[in-house]
């Protein structure tokens, strides 16, 4: 078999949510959007409620779906997006709580679904999503007669404990909602780690589930194993891949391996990251691929079947440093084209 196999531990991941429910002594919800951060949105949902999460957030209705096949009819399913036009079908018939984010989502919901739950999202200060002061002030006395359900915002810099940015946003927040009576979340990931003044009625992780920084202590959950398909010998001074960016400076066996940029390995990869045949390591050499990798293979043991480009040596964060960017983008972008297995 040609594909390569994302092998997601979903005890890891309910472990990881048991972990970060310990940090607070409020309900801990879970972030499965982006279809559960790329690992499968029903599978890891169905497992953190197993796990004991009550409450679950989506980005956009449609994510819902497959979230309230995985989990039933009971547990909330909460909508970041708000209700965009034509959400009113879903949002019924799946049973979803829309996160309304301005007036307009505020008429549109009371307009097409009188009596369904909501509730308001509110911008403390990211600039992103969300009813800025001025906005919420007009609306709170109407919003708060039909009874929301959670009232929320998201911290920009949680990331990064002692930024200021975080201990604005709390005061902004408070003062927004103190003495609503109506159940707050602000904190992520990020936030619970915060401590326990960001922690308010709910938190709602999402990245550290899934083994990602800024969690450290969090478990891996995946390991990426790309199969071997050819393995040459190259000779000193040969050249491998496109471009010639590559020049032998040994002879060498290289492995030609089932996985590219189509599956998520980004071409700024090339000649820069690293694979693993068990404990040894086999850097990737010439160029990333549509299809097909490089790997410099003579120091394994014997002849490889598969190369670990996730695993136990190395994980999304990993990955990221590599390319400036964050693990969040390096597990959503892991391809369709993989086998994904549940243990």
């Amino acid at each position: 078999m040609a594909q390569a196999v994302l092998q997601i531990d979903l005890t890891a991941l309910q472990n990881n949510w048991r972990a970060l429910d310990a940090r607070s002594d409020v309900e801990t919800a879970a972030t499965v959007k982006a279809n559960g951060y790329g690992l499968g949105a029903g599978h890891v949902a169905h497992a953190l409620a197993h796990a004991g999460a009550r409450r679950f957030f989506v980005a956009v209705a449609e994510e819902g779906l497959a979230v309230r096949a995985a989990i039933g009819p009971e547990l909330p399913i909460h909508v970041y997006g708000g209700h965009m036009e034509g959400d009113a079908r879903i949002l019924r018939d799946a049973d979803l709580i829309p996160m309304l984010n301005s007036v307009d989502q505020l008429s549109r919901h009371l307009e097409a679904l009188p009596g369904h739950p909501f509730g308001i999202q509110l911008d403390s200060g990211m600039n992103r999503l969300g009813m800025e002061l001025a906005e919420w002030e007009a609306v709170a006395e109407i919003v708060l007669a039909r009874d929301p359900v959670l009232l929320m915002s998201h911290l920009a810099c949680s990331d990064e404990a002692e930024h200021p940015m975080n201990a604005q946003q709390l005061d902004n927040f408070r003062y927004m909602t103190d003495g609503t009576d109506v159940p707050r979340s602000l904190s992520a990931t990020g936030g619970i780690l915060l401590g326990p003044e960001y922690h308010f009625d709910i938190t709602r992780p999402g990245i550290g589930l899934y083994g990602g920084a800024p969690f450290l202590e969090a478990l891996p959950v995946v390991r990426l194993a790309i199969p071997v398909i050819q393995i040459r010998e190259v000779l000193a001074g040969e050249s491998v891949g496109y471009g010639n960016t590559y020049i032998a400076p040994r002879d060498m066996q290289v492995a030609t391996i089932s996985a590219g940029y189509a599956d998520g390995i980004h071409r700024a990869l090339s000649n820069r990251v690293t694979l693993w045949a068990g404990d040894t390591p086999c850097p990737l050499v010439g160029r990333v691929s549509m299809d097909l990798l490089t790997i410099d293979v003579t120091d394994a043991p014997e002849p490889p079947d598969f190369l670990d480009l996730l695993g136990p040596h190395q994980g999304v964060d990993d990955i990221a440093a590599l390319l400036d960017t964050i693990g969040y983008e390096i597990l959503t972008g892991l391809g369709p084209r993989y086998a994904r297995q549940y243990f």
